[in-house]
């Protein structure tokens, strides 16, 4: 039995489906599709376990703390969103008008919300707080991240703002819960 997708995101669905076919109409093109498609990689997990990383290399104390904050936030945030992930069921745009292209393996059948822009967003306000120097390469590549989701037919936009609700939600909470580690 197929979950029923909840009624406000059908009329989203039939809002947003217009703008995602016309943003994924430009994978086209393939430097844009390049670039979409390794910011989606990037945006797996490399880029974010190379930033905790990094860490207490840069900072010495400081960054085992920022590195440790970034890394239970992290986690606890990806089990918050498969729980919504998997409850609200939201397909993807590209299974659900096949006039969208899609452009990247999906690693799942459900769209909302994005978490490769959960973790962006969340990633970015965690650097702002605590090593802003970081934010010229971080905020670029969120943004690619963002966008990538969308460009490559896998979320609506509606799924990456939601995600990236959520990654503000977790970093303000981690800010203010860890802030005393730091």
């Amino acid at each position: 039995m197929t979950p029923r997708t909840p009624a406000v995101f059908e009329r989203l669905d039939m809002l947003e489906w217009h703008l995602c076919q016309r943003l994924a109409s430009f994978s086209i093109y393939r430097p844009w599709l390049a670039t979409l498609r390794l910011a989606s990689r990037l945006g797996d997990w490399p880029a974010w376990v190379a930033l905790i990383g990094v860490q207490p290399l840069l900072y010495g104390r400081t960054g085992w703390a920022w590195s440790l904050q970034f890394t239970v936030t992290a986690l606890l945030a990806i089990l918050v969103y498969r729980l919504i992930k998997t409850r609200l069921c939201r397909e993807r745009p590209f299974i659900t008008f096949h006039s969208i292209p899609c452009t990247m393996p999906a690693r799942d059948r459900y769209s909302f919300p994005s978490g490769h822009t959960m973790h962006a967003v969340m990633f970015c306000w965690l650097c702002a707080a605590t090593q802003p120097e970081m934010l010229f390469i971080v905020v670029p590549l969120s943004l690619l991240i963002a966008a990538s989701r969308v460009g490559l037919g896998l979320h609506y936009i509606s799924d990456v703002l939601g995600g990236a609700l959520i990654g503000s939600a977790f970093a303000w909470l981690s800010l203010r819960l860890f802030s005393p580690i730091a």
